[in-house]
């Protein structure tokens, strides 16, 4: 069954704390999308704020770098409480020290490939990912529709980490919709990144229909 790292981006940001505590049983991480203003023209989440919304949750929190100089960042949001992050491919010259650096930490690493990214960027760092987030839309956009790409990519990625070995995760992220979601079921995703769909729905009922898929 696909499993949720429900985004906080879409939840009640002025009641961010209670709005967790209630789609908390119907989660199993929570998803902080980080936005610079630089990588992206939006400002999402920093340090101090995850540092906050710690003790309302005992769900993991899996932190999503959309910034310029990912690796200045690993180290404040662990401190904050990260449990895992995840930096877009493309931001650096350096993935594998960025994810050593995260699993020096001993928190689970992972990347994000854009729609025009192709998966075989990943070659050289499947053995060292512990999620693989392919990202539906453009990045930095809530409410788009996801791109009809992603459901053949994520299949792909589905067949390298089985034909590997690997324990990998394939999470979903951007234009996660009741019609999108059955398609990233079908594909082999093990995660989706819901917003509106936890947050705008009734959480147990949206659960539900995800175990029939």
């Amino acid at each position: 069954m696909l499993k949720c790292s429900t985004s906080l981006w879409s939840a009640d940001l002025a009641n961010l704390a209670s709005d967790m505590r209630r789609v908390e049983p119907y989660s199993e991480r929570f998803h902080i999308d980080v936005a610079d203003g630089h990588y992206v023209k939006n400002l999402l989440f920093f340090p101090d704020q995850v540092k906050a919304l710690r003790p309302h949750t005992k769900l993991p929190f899996e932190v999503h770098l959309m910034t310029t100089e990912p690796l200045d960042w690993i180290e404040p949001f662990v401190e904050a409480g990260a449990d895992g992050i995840i930096f877009c491919l493309d931001s650096t010259r350096q993935p594998r020290e960025l994810l050593r650096v995260i699993k020096s930490f001993g928190k689970q690493a992972g990347v994000s490939l854009l729609i025009t990214e192709p998966l075989e960027l990943l070659d050289p760092y499947w053995e060292d990912l512990d999620i693989l987030t392919i990202v539906g839309t453009a990045m930095g956009i809530k409410g788009a529709s996801m791109d009809s790409s992603v459901p053949q990519k994520i299949r792909r990625a589905r067949e390298t980490i089985t034909r590997l070995g690997l324990k990998t995760e394939i999470e979903a992220d951007g234009g996660i919709r009741r019609e999108t979601v059955p398609l990233l079921c079908a594909a082999g995703a093990d995660f989706i990144v819901p917003g509106s769909l936890m947050f705008r729905e009734d959480p147990k009922a949206m659960r539900n229909w995800l175990a029939t898929l």
